[in-house]
């Protein structure tokens, strides 16, 4: 990282600011420095920092971060602790520290990560020289954090699309052999030596040496893409191109467990992508288990349907409608109805609340109706006869309304067109 002059000054003029307002006298200890957010800090020679976390993390701090950036012109080497006691034992000499501090690598810019959940975490910084430095800490939405997050929930929500699509078969074959190409390397060389061979040794080293090299190329890849840009496309056409090879001789998936366990397999990764790109552990959690609800909401919605079907017969919401009566039934239950409210008509005439003489002032026939409250029956026989004859089958009645809907047809006469 380049740094003007001026840059280096105005730097330094606040850090020193900033020091003097922060640096916390321990007595014969080595002073501390407190950090604090969005402040820079431009120091030289070895020193020790603390960062107390004052906001209690929720699930608005679901993709935020918190790092430290400490760059220089030269390189320097930095030694994280959790709390301020294990800081101040850095301080004293001994062999097993001295022989961690050789085996350290040294940097000349680096990003400590500090944890939502950690109250306090130090660190040591030691520079080569009396160089300066500059630290800066930093609480900010890390988009890179939200990215990895959606690729998660992406790769868990179309992991059976992807497992049968070929366009993704080579990408991901390419991609696996572009990453891990020495990994791959010793697992075929260990696939021809014999089992009882020292070259064994040999292998888990190389296993070993791999996933070092890995770490290695990922930390320094900004450098390696600007200073050995041709060296890395190189070995990206390459081994591209043997990987493409190796996938389009075996070909895609075509047996379906094959299938399943790919597509398995990528859910499985997508939920770690998930755990991965969420701070909060309780937010990653419940966001797992909706997801493996949802993907898998079919098999509890039949068995609720299910479920349903059969409580249905038992259980009665809505009442059953009802059955319309025959011919014989509604005369046989109009005779009923009509002898039962009759029977009412003669209990209430003979009740002591009916007035007799307020209502033989309004019949024409007393004497009929006096028979009628005795038991005699409320119409006589002429009478039967004639509803019989008006309203029976067979009844004028029945005839004119059978026989007015035929001469309405015959009423519509259809129009023609005069010429």
């Amino acid at each position: 990282m380049s740094t003007t002059n001026d840059d280096i000054q105005s730097g330094s003029v606040i850090g020193s600011a900033a020091c003097n307002s922060t640096r916390r006298d321990t007595g014969n200890k080595p002073p501390v420095l407190d950090l604090r957010d969005g402040e820079q800090y431009v120091m030289s020679g070895s020193n020790l920092f603390c960062y107390k976390n004052s906001i209690v993390p929720t699930w608005r701090q679901t993709w935020t971060r918190i790092q430290v950036r400490v760059w220089s012109s030269n390189t320097f080497k930095v030694e994280t602790v959790e709390g301020e006691e294990e800081l101040q034992e850095l301080e004293r000499f001994s062999v097993w520290s001295w022989f961690q501090s050789l085996l350290r690598e040294g940097h000349n810019e680096t990003t400590i990560n500090i944890s939502l959940f950690s109250k306090k975490t130090c660190f040591k910084i030691d520079p080569s020289d009396k160089t300066q430095y500059t630290v800066k800490p930093i609480r900010k939405f890390d988009i890179y954090l939200f990215l990895v997050f959606l690729t998660g929930v992406l790769l868990f929500l179309f992991a059976d699309s992807l497992s049968r699509s070929q366009a993704f078969f080579y990408s991901a074959g390419m991609s696996t052999g572009m990453i891990a190409s020495l990994i791959i390397l010793f697992f075929i060389l260990a696939r021809f030596l014999p089992k009882k061979s020292p070259f064994y040794v040999l292998i888990v080293g190389g296993w070993s040496f791999s996933v070092y090299a890995i770490q290695l190329v990922c930390r320094n890849l900004n450098v390696i893409l600007r200073e050995h840009w041709h060296v890395a496309l190189g070995y990206v056409a390459v081994v591209g191109f043997i990987s493409f090879a190796v996938c389009y001789r075996y070909g895609p998936l075509v047996n379906e467990k094959s299938i399943n366990i790919l597509s398995w397999t990528l859910q499985l990764f997508g939920l770690l992508l998930i755990y991965l790109g969420i701070q909060i552990q309780q937010v990653a959690f419940a966001i797992i288990v909706a997801a493996l609800f949802s993907k898998n909401l079919e098999y509890p919605v039949s068995l609720a349907v299910v479920a349903w079907r059969r409580i249905r017969r038992y259980v009665h919401w809505k009442p059953e409608p009802r059955r319309l009566l025959t011919e014989e039934e509604y005369q046989k239950q109009g005779e009923e109805e009509t002898r039962q409210a009759l029977e009412e008509l003669r209990k209430y005439c003979n009740s002591p609340e009916f007035s007799p003489w307020k209502a033989v002032s309004r019949l024409q026939s007393p004497k009929r109706f006096a028979d009628f409250i005795e038991g005699s029956p409320h119409l006589m026989s002429n009478e039967v006869s004639v509803h019989v004859q008006e309203y029976g089958f067979g009844g004028s009645f029945f005839e004119d309304e059978f026989f007015d809907t035929d001469d309405e047809e015959d009423d519509i006469t259809p129009m023609t067109k005069p010429e």
